[in-house]
């Protein structure tokens, strides 16, 4: 069975921090490129933060560069996203996942609920 298990989301003030965490099994993860995405009310899901299978090339979206960085341990089979200085607008449901490069399709989380708001 393919999980993907994300944990760390909660209620923060603006300017706070979190560090989400997305826990794989039943796959071969340190093949898989790894991405965070997001998905407010109303609002379409978009993509927040990916890094390649060995870690070495990231990228971001321009609304979070240079707050938010995305990391990942192929040792312990988990991809982060260390959240800084947050703004409500970062309020969302934030979703882990994996893909083959050269694949389409892949693999969801089920979300944790990030909410900034004072």
């Amino acid at each position: 069975q393919v999980q993907l298990v994300e944990s760390g989301g909660g209620l923060v003030q603006p300017g706070g921090s979190l560090r989400l965490s997305c826990a794989a099994s039943g796959f071969y993860f340190s093949r898989y490129g790894m991405s965070w995405h997001r998905q407010a009310p109303g609002k379409q899901r978009e993509l927040v933060a990916a890094i390649t299978s060995a870690g070495g090339t990231t990228n971001y979206a321009d609304s979070v560069k240079g707050r938010f960085t995305i990391s990942r341990d192929n040792v312990k089979k988990t991809v982060y996203l260390q959240m800084n200085s947050l703004k409500p607008e970062d309020t969302a449901v934030y979703y882990c996942y994996a893909v083959l490069p050269g694949y389409s399709g892949g693999y969801w989380g089920q979300g944790t609920q990030v909410t900034v708001s004072s």
